[in-house]
């Protein structure tokens, strides 16, 4: 039965491993194509069909009317980054005057060693390392197809000319950042330089010289075989790949006479040996010891003792992030943030408020609105511990007030609005979108004011958009306080709840009325108090008209005379 056909895929095959590459072996067998072995190597359903003239594959007679085995199939067994001197190499380190660079003489030993020790066994087969000065130029070819009729697209050609940087540059210690993150205008220096992140990669070629009988030696019959790349990373790139069950790579060479041309199979196997049982068992040993050492030193960084709050006490930590500002009139936003705590029961471990300022950031179109986006993270932490025990006194909760500026380009800020907002009391993701406002006057001067020298109306206390915390009285009154709607600034906050009560049992639970039951109905709470003040009021509402009517009316005992 015919085996299977050649095989036409030459791509790159990517592996990764984390044995040391120096393991690697890799044993390449090359036999030069014959009238027997080529009509094994086809199926039937092609005999006849594009087959090559068996005079093509007939040897040159020698003198003696035969060629000798070792110059029509050659295996060998190459490891990584092993050198193995081609015919060439040998003739050319042969003459002292031809070596120039240290690695020239260091070659020249070994050539002489193996001239000494009986020569080279290899004859055919040989490596170009990653110490040799060679490149194949077919690897750097601007094709990304195999259309003979390809032409490289724009890009190709711009990132041929790109010069690849290292992906390992650090700043050294101690060293200043540099003032210009960004570059707006670069040069075609620079885009060269700094564009394409490249990967230090070790390389080495598998070569086989595929010249005639009686002519090794000649660089226009040598050809690449197999390519080898391995980074740092421990990704090894093989190109072909191995062959596996695959069919062996053919290969076809052309000669000035027809007795040169000729044409040749190569099979690539990889004959890394295995790991023992023992090897195996050690290895498995260093790496758990090695984890468990890691997982000491991370316990040592957190600390074996887990942070815990006070019975009764509440903390809430958020990671909030002030995601985009849309609807406002001028450009180069910016937002002055900060977090109020409420005066009763809640305390921070650093300080009552938490602020922050955005960085000014410039506005981009989004169907009809102009829309600024920060994704600017901040982070917030809050205790509280509930010391009211009355029935009627219900927790308040930390309010996030934000206030949204412009910039103009004399570096004049203008108001754009201010805003509040409750944090939520379920913890889990939100998103909250708060609506603003800005102070204004009336009359065409204000706004021209505004405009041209940056003056608007401002608040003295920024706590004014809701309740100030210096405000004592029943009622607040705002009759008279002329604002404009602006725009909407949304935050996304991420809250996390700890506190001891969500570990006690259920009956711990209803003898301490924990914090937590009623914080959980914060909201429901919230409602159902106001509906009880509302039925309040129109009871004492119904309890005063009742005492101003004349007691007749009132009296149940009364009758009409």
């Amino acid at each position: 039965m015919a085996e299977a056909v050649w095989s036409t895929d030459t791509g790159e095959a990517v592996y990764r491993s984390r044995d040391p590459v120096r393991n690697l072996r890799l044993r390449v067998h090359l036999q030069r194509i014959t009238s027997s072995n080529f009509l094994h190597y086809q199926p039937a359903a092609q005999m006849g069909k594009d087959l090559i003239d068996l005079a093509t594959f007939r040897p040159p007679q020698t003198a003696s009317g035969h060629r000798p085995d070792e110059e029509e199939e050659e295996e060998v067994v190459i490891g990584w980054q092993e050198k193995l001197f081609s015919q060439f190499e040998v003739d050319l380190y042969q003459n002292e005057s031809a070596c120039q660079s240290p690695l020239d003489h260091q070659y020249r030993q070994e050539v002489l060693k193996l001239e000494n020790s009986g020569g080279r066994k290899n004859r055919r087969i040989f490596t170009y390392t990653d110490s040799d000065r060679y490149t194949d130029l077919e690897e750097y070819c601007q094709k990304i197809t195999t259309a003979a009729s390809e032409v490289p697209s724009f890009l190709v050609e711009r990132m041929a000319n790109v010069r690849r940087r290292r992906q390992d540059r650090r700043g050294m210690e101690g060293s200043k950042l540099k003032s210009r993150i960004i570059t707006w205008e670069p040069s075609e220096d620079f885009i060269r330089n700094s564009h394409a992140i490249n990967t230090p990669l070790q390389t080495m070629y598998i070569m086989a010289d595929l010249g005639p009988y009686g002519k090794l030696g000649y660089k226009a019959y040598e050809h690449v075989l197999c390519i080898l790349k391995v980074d740092s990373n421990g990704v090894i790139t093989v190109k072909p790949d191995f062959t596996g069950i695959k069919g062996p790579y053919r290969i076809e060479t052309e000669g000035e006479k027809q007795e040169y041309t000729s044409a040749w199979k190569y099979t690539i196997d990889n004959v890394s040996s295995l790991a023992q049982p023992e090897e195996e068992e050690r290895e498995q040993r260093v790496f758990k010891d090695l984890h468990g050492r890691h997982k000491e030193y991370l316990s040592s960084l957190v600390g074996t003792d887990f942070e815990t709050t006070i019975p009764g006490a509440l903390r809430l930590f958020v990671n909030g992030e002030v995601v985009s500002a849309q609807g406002y009139e001028y450009d180069n936003l910016y937002i002055h943030f900060f977090v109020e705590l409420p005066a009763t029961n809640w305390s921070s471990p650093s300080f009552p408020q938490f602020s922050g300022v955005t960085q000014t950031c410039a506005t981009k179109s989004l169907g009809m609105d102009k829309v600024a986006y920060f994704s600017y993270p901040f982070t917030f932490e809050a205790f509280f511990l509930h010391q009211d025990e009355s029935a009627d006194a219900l927790p308040e909760w930390p309010v996030l007030y934000c206030k949204v500026l412009s910039l103009d380009f004399w570096q004049r800020y203008r108001v754009e609005g201010y805003g509040a907002a409750v944090l939520p009391a379920i913890p889990g993701s939100h998103t909250l979108t708060i609506s603003t406002w800005r102070p204004m006057e009336l009359g065409l001067v204000a706004e021209l004011r505004r405009f041209f020298i940056g003056g608007s109306l401002e608040l003295e206390d920024p706590s004014y958009v809701r309740i100030p915390g210096t405000f004592k009285g029943e009622r607040l009154s705002r009759f008279g306080f002329r604002t404009e709607t602006t725009g909407t600034v949304t935050f996304r906050l991420h809250c996390l709840q700890q506190s001891k009560a969500f570990m006690e049992s259920n009956s711990l639970r209803k003898q301490m009325r924990s914090v937590l039951d009623r914080l959980e109905g914060f909201s429901q709470q919230s409602s159902t108090h106001n509906v009880l003040e509302a039925f309040r009021r129109a009871r004492r509402r119904m309890q005063e008209a009742r005492e101003s009517l004349p007691q007749d009316l009132v009296s149940p005992s009364g009758t009409l005379a």
